[in-house]
């Protein structure tokens, strides 16, 4: 097997290094683009210090810099491929007898393992990065009060209690305990009627009810109350008040079948935690289909001419494969496909499809 010679060695750490690169410099890029609009964010928080920034800068990245790996696969398959060509190596072993696929054999193993590392070792760490970029988010745009703090999420809960129904909306969660921060309830008679509004700082869930603070609360009939102290009736439990604003991106590959199981218990929709976890899963083979797309546009020989065409035919097939990923998850999270098919769809096919252009190419 070429995979353990000495060409297969060479080759596996010429792809490795390849991915590698690319990965590192999109990583970068990133960063850098996140930590100039963070900066710019700042000027409205009085507590968002510049070293805070770039801890939250570095927090945020992670999580971004993972929807990459597909094109960072690709990229760095066609580098690694041309490069070899236009070096004469290619040629070389092409000369030795080795085929396309034993050629190949060291890249699909490396992206494999890229893909196994991705989802069970930088996951969980990229999704405990952005729990806490969350929580420092919090605290710099949303306790400080500044007008940044538009621009977190809204955070909206509908809860049913003795009392009735109520709508909860919030500027954001609270990063030190269960709670959420700028708060909007609306609550409705059992009958559906609307009954009050409340709007406090701060809701601290309870045992039983809602903690809340600086509450003022508005009805049709009487004459608006401030109080320091308010508490509201409620039967959500913490896990459900997390879990229904907690995004799948935040919840690690190893912490995604408890959090799939904690969802049912809660009735509640585990539609996105499947599709998540079903698209880590997939991730692998999403990254072998992307070098054999590049494999199809870079095998070419330099003196044959032709190569930038094919370079920009196969960066189009990648990004095609990607937003095809992209639809087919969006058709999964809302309930029209199979969270199953919809995670492995776009990667099986494109790795029918990059294997079948091979086959065109190599064997007629």
């Amino acid at each position: 097997m070429l995979l353990f010679t000495t060409l297969g060695r060479y080759l596996t750490l010429r792809f490795t290094r390849a991915i590698l690169s690319v990965f590192s410099t999109f990583f970068f890029l990133i960063g850098t683009l996140d930590f100039v609009e963070l900066m710019r964010r700042a000027g409205d928080s009085p507590i968002a210090t510049t070293p805070k920034i770039i801890m939250l800068a570095l927090y945020r990245v992670p999580s971004v810099a993972e929807q990459i790996f597909p094109f960072a696969a690709l990229f760095g398959g066609m580098f690694a491929l041309l490069t070899l060509s236009r070096k004469l190596e290619l040629v070389v072993a092409r000369s030795a007898g080795v085929s396309a696929w034993q050629f190949l054999q060291p890249a699909v193993v490396v992206a494999a393992a890229i893909g196994l590392i991705s989802i069970t070792a930088y996951n969980p760490l990229a999704a405990e990065m952005k729990r806490r970029a969350t929580a420092l988010e919090t605290r710099l745009f949303v306790r400080a009060g500044g007008q940044s703090a538009a621009a977190l999420p809204e955070i909206w809960l509908r809860q049913t209690s003795v009392d009735g129904q109520a709508i909860v909306r919030a500027a954001g969660a609270l990063p030190d305990e269960d709670g959420l921060s700028g708060v909007t309830i609306f609550n409705f008679n059992p009958n559906g009627s609307f009954r009050d509004r409340i709007d406090a700082r701060q809701a601290i869930l309870r045992p039983g009810h809602w903690e809340l603070s600086d509450a003022r609360v508005t009805s049709a009939t009487e004459e608006p109350q401030s109080y320091k102290k308010y508490d509201l009736a409620t039967s959500l439990e913490p896990d459900q008040m997390r879990q229904s604003f907690t995004p799948p991106e935040a919840v690690g590959f190893w912490s995604m079948p408890a959090v799939i199981e904690r969802t049912k218990r809660a009735g509640l929709d585990t539609t996105p935690y499947e599709l998540r976890y079903q698209s880590l899963m997939a991730r692998p083979l999403l990254l072998i289909a992307m070098i054999l797309v590049a494999a199809s546009v870079s095998l070419r020989f330099f003196r044959f001419g032709g190569v930038t065409k094919l370079v920009v035919a196969g960066v189009t097939a990648g990004f095609v494969l990607y937003v095809a990923t992209q639809l087919s998850e969006e058709l999964g999270s809302s309930g029209i496909v199979n969270p199953v098919v919809a995670a492995w769809l776009p990667a099986a096919l494109g790795t029918m499809l990059g294997a079948l252009a091979l086959l065109h190419q190599e064997d007629g």
